[in-house]
């Protein structure tokens, strides 16, 4: 990152990636200002107390829907990193519409207060379900078609198709991430974080939804901060795109037993839920990504998935206070 004066809009700061996000820059970018913009849906403004007094940062605790107190609060900034979305992604089987509401609809009011304001520049947390069902086939930035298979994945994919096309009919200047599972600190949602309450409950028995074969990715954050800053403005491209993923992969079965191992558990009884390799309708079973594109700008993952897996299992582990 640069250490000119940078007004950054973080709309979803206080969620697990947003809240990361805050304190990579406020420390190491000492001339910024940042507004924080949540609704708390998700975040927690515990994520930002050993920051809350930095008089370069300020939160707002609106709605994005509020279009007024959206753009007041955009006015003036440079760069606006758009995080913000429903983080439960299997709700939609009960709630249908909550995945354009809470991410398709959100990201048409982000950027037409960007448009209104004069602010050029978003870069978007989008994800792999934008792809859908590939199965085992690495899928590059390239890779089609892409058809997703839950309502989360169709409303990141309709989110990059807007912003692809603000940035060329209104002069923006848009970078698109897609990330592997994410995992570290404040985590709020995910697999890991699940397990463990559900141990927490009972210690002898432990419900996995699926066959536990499912396999992905698992990144840890700093890894994904860090190939945004390596990349964001670097690229010459009006609108660009980037998979950041780790090389490896790990089932849901292995991250059980890692917290097992952690929690000090043993003979804990798996409960299978199906014999598929899928969580729910609309869970993708089987993800490889491929990450050759944002390497070759020179980033390269810190943590294996293992590692971050571990790493985030300790972190939870002592946050909970086990």
């Amino acid at each position: 990152m640069n250490l000119k004066h940078v007004k950054y809009f973080i709309a979803g700061g206080l969620g697990f990636i947003g809240s990361n996000l805050v304190h990579r820059i406020l420390e190491c970018e000492p001339n910024c200002e940042i507004v924080v913009y949540d609704n708390l849906s998700s975040g927690r403004l515990e994520f930002l107390t050993d920051v809350r007094t930095d008089p370069r940062l300020l939160i707002v605790i609106r709605d994005i829907e509020d279009s007024e107190s959206l753009i007041t609060a955009m006015k003036d900034c440079d760069i606006v990193y758009h995080l913000a979305s429903n983080a439960d992604i299997s709700k939609a089987i009960t709630e249908p519409s909550i995945d354009f509401w809470k991410g398709t609809y959100l990201t048409h009011c982000i950027l037409e207060a960007m448009r209104i304001t004069g602010v050029s520049t978003i870069i978007y947390a989008s994800g792999s379900g934008v792809y859908g069902d590939g199965g085992e086939t690495v899928m590059n930035e390239e890779y089609s078609p892409m058809h997703p298979i839950s309502t989360y994945g169709a409303s990141k994919l309709a989110g990059e198709a807007m912003i692809s096309s603000y940035c060329h009919m209104f002069d923006m200047v848009g970078r698109i991430y897609r990330f592997a599972n994410v995992v570290g600190r404040n985590s709020t949602h995910g697999v890991i974080l699940s397990l463990i309450n559900k141990l927490i409950k009972n210690s002898k028995e432990l419900e996995i939804l699926g066959n536990g074969e499912q396999s992905k990715h698992y990144i840890y954050i700093d890894d994904v901060l860090n190939g945004i800053f390596k990349t964001a403005l670097v690229s010459n491209e009006k609108y660009d795109c980037f998979n950041i993923a780790t090389k490896d992969y790990i089932n849901v079965k292995e991250i059980a037993d890692i917290i097992c191992e952690e929690m000090k558990l043993k003979n804990v009884k798996y409960n299978f839920t199906s014999n598929e390799a899928k969580g729910w309708r609309g869970d993708i079973g089987i993800c490889r990504l491929n990450s050759d594109k944002i390497r070759s700008y020179g980033w390269n993952n810190q943590y294996s998935t293992r590692d971050a897996v571990i790493k985030t299992v300790k972190i939870l582990i002592k946050e909970i206070n086990i």
